[in-house]
């Protein structure tokens, strides 16, 4: 299991309804792309990170060791942005306003990127996927995320396990053997793929597949009350940087 899943059905806020997190995330995001860059992406992160971190007790170590990844990619997106190509002589020139583009950038990215894994943090996508299906959203839609969801951890196992048996055979010993290595464990984990899929398939079938799969949920209140509360955070962000930028 990765670790951002098995955080989340750890997490104390299992127990909060899907929607709850959802209004209380998901408006943070919402701030964090449509206030002014600053102060609203910082004033988006200091507060998803002080719920994430307090009270959803969100491991600060594993949040940051997920987050990195993306946060690199932003980086590498951001550092385009600090020069401009063209130009009276066609050569790459240094743009005076690209450094402020980039912080803008790296700041509402940022922000957006810890709202959204604070939600994975807390929130299983075996709790969300069946009321996505309730509020609306096409069930075979559903399904094909379930159904991914669900195959990328046997193709996890199976790359693990492939790669283990690679690595016992010296086959990452050297560059050469660790590129036909890794080139032997893309065709086998392809094959293996595609035929764990067809025999899901075909067990579906057998089992009488009408086009929609039941998955028992447990049954968490939601009330309105709760997704005002959820509400407020989002309408604090938006009011102090909206009051900051006035001052500014």
């Amino acid at each position: 299991m990765l670790t951002i899943d098995a955080e989340a059905y750890r997490s104390p806020w299992r127990t909060v309804h899907p929607a709850v997190k959802g209004v209380l995330f998901g408006g943070l995001l919402v701030c964090a792309l449509a206030l002014p860059a600053w102060p609203g992406a910082a004033l988006v992160g200091t507060a998803a990170l002080a719920l994430g971190l307090g009270p959803a007790r969100v491991p600060p170590r594993k949040l940051l060791r997920t987050a990195l990844g993306p946060l690199a990619f932003i980086a590498t997106g951001a550092v385009t942005l600090l020069v401009s190509v063209g130009g009276p002589d066609g050569l790459i020139a240094w743009d005076p306003q690209g450094a402020a583009r980039a912080a803008e950038l790296t700041g509402r990215a940022s922000a957006a990127v810890v709202c959204q894994l604070l939600f994975a943090f807390t929130t299983p996508l075996a709790d969300l996927l069946p009321r996505l299906s309730r509020a609306g959203l096409p069930p075979a839609l559903v399904e094909v995320v379930a159904l991914i969801y669900r195959m990328l951890f046997v193709a996890l196992d199976t790359a693990r396990r492939v790669g283990a048996a690679q690595a016992g055979r010296l086959g990452y010993a050297n560059r050469r053997n660790r590129v036909r290595s890794l080139g032997a464990l893309g065709a086998a984990l392809f094959v293996r793929s595609y035929d764990r899929a067809a025999r899901l398939q075909r067990g579906l079938e057998c089992r009488g597949y009408t086009g929609e799969l039941t998955v028992l949920v447990d049954e968490i209140p939601l009330r309105a009350s709760a997704l005002a509360a959820a509400a407020v955070p989002a309408v604090l962000v938006a009011a102090a940087a909206l009051t900051l930028g006035a001052w500014t």
